[in-house]
């Protein structure tokens, strides 16, 4: 092969002269795998002995796709100072240390060669989210020129290819059912379930494994506890309190509740400031209260209340707690233990997993009281003509066949986001959606509702907002239609919400950890050509 600058052999790239330099060899090197059939898998930053930054790159097997090498080519281009949580990490596929992993389609072996010294030029930082974006295929495509902007993340996340590999391998490869078979296939299904189930409860800190079980969903996870402890639990009189900017699925299965047992509904409104008051919170809270319903984050406020305070207050009058964490479980990290409520809820598709599962996490003394939500098979003991004994949780409460897929899904996608770390992410997505908040402003007649972001309250990286005299489905169609920007119109599930704040619907753009500065650049550009669009044929 041609003896390109930086390229020691196929499949090897070694770092000498500056980014450009480094970026033209890069280049070049790319060509060549692309010709040989070899690509540049992934890379990571690090910091070497001389308080220098600089890319690593790796090869890996023929079989991954060449937009992963057009990636660490780019990567090498950029340089960027990370946190330091970034910068001492491996990626998925990557090795510690300062060598650079070669593949030999010959050998078929891997190797390593030395790095040269790091350039001492510095040029502007790529972002975490130019960083991830490779390994989300979906985003790398246009519409009618536009390229895609996702801004949709609060309703659905997009998938990794690590995810979308895991999925496949599952069908491809071992796919039986679980728990009740012990030939080979079914062992490795079981053990990959189980593992996921061990995963989901590294993620967030539970105490034990078996205090975490699989839903389809976290609406499914709301209704288990509703319809579990909560028909066992409350009668005519007692209390259940709620805010009203809860999502429907927090709400509807406790309007079941009440309607079956005379139990009572209490909502908290809101402050001046757009969050839920947690003063009127605190005086509703009596011995009548038997549990609060609360979201860790707002889906559409974006505020975050203050759960570990919630809890206290509730135990002081012998209530449970129950937490919609399905918007604050993608995007920052959960510690269930610290926060202390009785249940948890969490739905993978939001954390970069398969839709068709998510999880409730509850104390396992209390889900050891429950009777089970679902009858059939796997959450039995026993099975006679007139009863039933019923097995341990989790399995009480998974009958039947569960989305072994899924759940396997959402394990390597919770290894995904761990690479990064959460608090990486969280940070990140803090400082983007300030960005995204502060641009939002600059537009002429934009109401944002909820927080403005502080260096106290935190904000979620997403603004609900409406525009004087705009219809926000004719600014999500036009953005869509003529920008190839997705954001959501609508009540977003929380029409008590709405009401509250006086209107039918909002426009939302909300971030995710593979978005960029210059994504809402696009955004706002395209909001602001929107809105002249939409006035000047009014």
């Amino acid at each position: 092969m041609e003896h390109l600058p930086g390229v020691v052999e196929e499949g090897a790239i070694v770092e000498r002269g500056g980014p450009r330099r480094r970026a033209a060899a890069a280049t070049a090197a790319v060509a060549t795998c692309r010709r040989r059939r070899s690509t540049i898998q992934c890379y990571s930053l690090c910091r070497s002995n001389e308080r220098k930054h600089t890319a690593k790159l790796w090869l890996i097997q023929p079989t991954e796709t060449a937009r992963m090498a057009t990636a660490a080519a780019a990567a090498v281009a950029s340089l960027r100072y990370f946190p330091s949580s970034v910068r001492n990490r491996s990626y998925p596929g990557t090795i510690g240390g300062g060598a650079v992993v070669t593949f030999s389609p010959r050998r078929g072996r891997c190797a390593t060669a030395a790095v040269a010294a790091p350039s001492r030029e510095a040029e502007p930082a790529s972002s975490l989210g130019d960083l991830t974006r490779v390994d989300f295929p979906i985003l790398d495509q246009e519409f009618d020129g536009n390229k895609l902007v996702y801004f949709d993340n609060g309703a659905t996340s997009q998938k990794p290819s690590h995810v979308m590999k895991a999925l496949d391998d599952y069908y491809r490869f071992y796919n039986s059912n679980v728990h009740r078979g012990i030939h080979a296939l079914s062992a490795k299904a079981t053990d990959a379930y189980e593992s996921a189930r061990r995963k989901v409860a590294n993620f967030v800190n539970a105490a034990d494994s078996r205090e975490i079980i699989f839903t389809r969903n976290a609406t499914e996870a709301i209704n288990l506890v509703a319809y579990s402890w909560g028909l066992s639990n409350l009668k005519q009189g007692d209390e259940i309190i709620l805010t009203v900017a809860e999502h429907h699925s927090a709400i509807v299965p406790w309007q079941f509740v009440s309607q079956k047992t005379g139990a009572v509904l209490k909502y908290v409104g809101l402050t001046k400031e757009e969050v839920p008051d947690m003063e009127q919170l605190k005086g509703l809270l009596s011995s009548k209260t038997k549990i609060v319903v609360v979201h860790h984050v707002s889906n559409v406020l974006g505020s975050m209340l203050p759960i570990e305070e919630v809890v206290s207050c509730a135990n002081k009058v012998g209530a449970k707690v129950l937490v919609d964490a399905c918007q604050s479980v993608p995007h920052m990290p959960v510690d269930v233990q610290k926060l202390g409520a009785d249940f948890l809820v969490a739905s993978s598709h939001k954390m970069c997993g398969p839709t068709g599962v998510g999880f409730l996490h509850g104390k396992f003394e209390i889900l050891s009281s429950m009777e089970p939500f679902l009858g059939g098979g796997e959450m039995i003991a026993d099975v006679f003509e007139d009863k039933s004994t019923y097995a341990e949780p989790p399995s009480r409460f998974e009958a039947g066949t569960p989305a072994i897929g899924e759940a396997i899904g959402l394990g390597v996608a919770i290894d995904y986001l761990s690479h990064f770390g959460m608090q990486t992410i969280h940070e990140y997505e803090k400082e983007l959606g300030s960005y995204l908040y502060e641009s939002l402003l600059s537009v002429p007649n934009v109401r944002i509702y909820g927080p403005a972001p502080s260096a106290s309250d935190h904000r979620a990286p997403l603004c609900s907002f409406n525009v004087e005299n705009v219809h926000p489905t004719d600014i999500a169609e036009i953005l869509d239609l003529q920008h190839g920007i997705a954001i959501r119109s609508g009540h977003h599930c929380a029409q008590i919400l709405h009401r509250t704040l006086g209107i039918n619907a909002s426009a939302r753009a909300s971030l995710h950890f593979y978005n960029t500065k210059e994504e809402v650049d696009a955004f706002i550009h395209g909001l602001k050509a929107t809105i002249d669009f939409l006035t000047s044929h009014h």
